[in-house]
């Protein structure tokens, strides 16, 4: 025994050498900005903005656009002059803007007349990719039983002002640093009539020619008790589509070869906000679930992976079905309605936290790496290759690999400033592959899976 530790000490401390050394580099650290990102996200201020929603009687769509007091106007109005608030704060570094949609009557059997569905969007402009965006959205929009009902009380404390206050707080933390890419903190209105802010400024981003690198949709981020009667408060949800809906026959049918059917751009994402909370926040459990959103239902991230972006669903891990889109009542000694009792405000400042890192953490990387190609067939050996990226931040690329029924990256090698490499010994037929760029401040880019095939000469 007394022989048998110290060998286990020193092949540790073997492995713990490979791991920072790779092709003579050192591969960078952990950025302890991560950890100033979480501690700055503030409970007391999100339940304050919280309050300042829920205080607006009612949210509908459909509601009052004219009173400064009531109505889905007045709210939208008060988080612009949030977002403006917080510009001044930090120099003008946001462009802050509604957005605008009509929405005809009849496009959906919830607007029976010509809406004005209005967005409230908040630009963070990156100092080198100006045009290269990651989002984070909440909704603006509440109800009750009866999603056309514009009048009767409708606090949506929960859903979805929980998520609306976190877009805040984000732009809040983060607007205390620079980023190389531009970050948008967004409020989207219309998710209950059927997603149309979201279609809306996907289709302007579109329009536009934003490079999206990924939208992180807030929807109901501060309940810890679920129907169920579990109460946890530091699970949450992931929800992330597979492989995109606007993938070619030919990428479709080269999955059947190749593999990838849970490699998609969404699920790259998932993953990356998964191995954020992993690192920076262990007390946490992120948990991916393999689905566009919940069994039947829809959110605004959607529209975005209609257009062909990345996009997930971050949310709370125990619902409770009392408190969403009832009527304020009481029966059978059950309280139904979305009110303000029902939020837990470390829960979402906690989400909000995980949303910020996760936002920082792809602005302040570089560049994932494009056309990234894969080879290895009847080879003892697996091969990858990319077009390298000119940032000033590179350090270098890491080749992660995992078992293919494995939801998560397992194994990682930290290759240096390099566009290919052959991983020996790693036969191609037992797992999957991806490529990741690596900043010198640590951060990493989403993992690109392989698009391509090398070709042996």
């Amino acid at each position: 025994m007394t022989q048998i530790f110290p060998r286990f000490i020193h092949t540790m401390a073997v492995l713990l050498l490979c791991t920072l050394l790779a092709n003579g580099q050192s591969v960078p650290g952990l950025d302890t900005r991560h950890y100033d990102i979480i501690a700055a996200s503030s409970a007391d201020r999100i339940q304050t903005d919280i309050q300042k929603l829920v205080d607006f009687g009612t949210r509908n769509t459909l509601s009052d656009t004219v009173s400064d007091t009531r109505g889905i106007g007045a709210a939208r109005r008060w988080i612009k002059a949030e977002y403006d608030k917080i510009s001044a704060a930090c120099g003008g570094c946001l462009e802050v803007y509604f957005q605008w949609n009509l929405v005809k009557a009849g496009e959906s059997r919830r607007i029976a007349n010509d809406t004005w569905v209005v967005n409230v969007v908040a630009i963070q402009r990156g100092t080198r990719y100006p045009n290269r965006f990651v989002i984070m959205s909440g909704d603006i929009d509440s109800r009750v039983s009866d999603a056309t009902d514009a009048t009767s009380d409708s606090p949506g404390a929960n859903d979805n002002a929980s998520g609306m206050a976190g877009a805040i707080e984000a732009a809040r933390i983060l607007t205390k640093y620079s980023f190389p890419s531009s970050i948008v903190y967004t409020g989207l209105s219309g998710e209950e009539q059927g997603l149309f802010g979201g279609r809306g400024l996907a289709a302007k981003a579109k329009e536009d020619g934003w490079e999206i690198i990924g939208i992180l949709n807030n929807d109901m981020i501060g309940n810890i008790e679920g129907v169920d009667g579990v109460i946890d408060n530091r699970a949450f949800r992931i929800f992330s589509e597979p492989t995109p809906v606007t993938e070619t026959d030919q990428e479709r049918n080269r999955r059947r070869f190749s593999g990838g059917e849970v490699d998609g751009i969404s699920r790259q994402l998932a993953r990356y906000v998964h191995r954020m909370t992993s690192t920076y926040m262990p007390e946490m459990n992120p948990i991916m679930i393999y689905r566009l959103d919940r069994f039947g239902r829809g959110g605004h991230h959607r529209p975005f992976n209609d257009a062909g972006y990345a996009g997930i669903r971050i949310m709370e891990a125990h619902e409770n079905y009392n408190r969403q889109h009832q009527d304020l009542r009481e029966e059978d000694g059950i309280k139904y309605g979305d009110v303000i009792e029902g939020v837990n405000f470390d829960y979402a400042a906690k989400l909000t936290a995980v949303n910020a890192i996760s936002l920082a953490g792809m602005a302040w990387a570089p560049p994932e790496p494009k056309n990234v190609k894969i080879g290895g067939a009847v080879r003892p050996s697996t091969s990858l290759a990319w077009d390298k990226i000119d940032d000033e931040n590179l350090a270098g690329y890491k080749i992660y690999w995992r078992d293919t029924t494995s939801p998560q990256w397992q194994y990682s090698r930290f290759v240096g400033d390099v566009d290919s490499y052959t991983l020996d010994g790693i036969v191609i037929d037992n797992f999957l592959f991806g490529v990741a760029a690596v900043g010198k401040d640590g951060n990493e880019s989403m993992v690109v899976f392989p698009s391509g095939s090398i070709r042996r000469n």
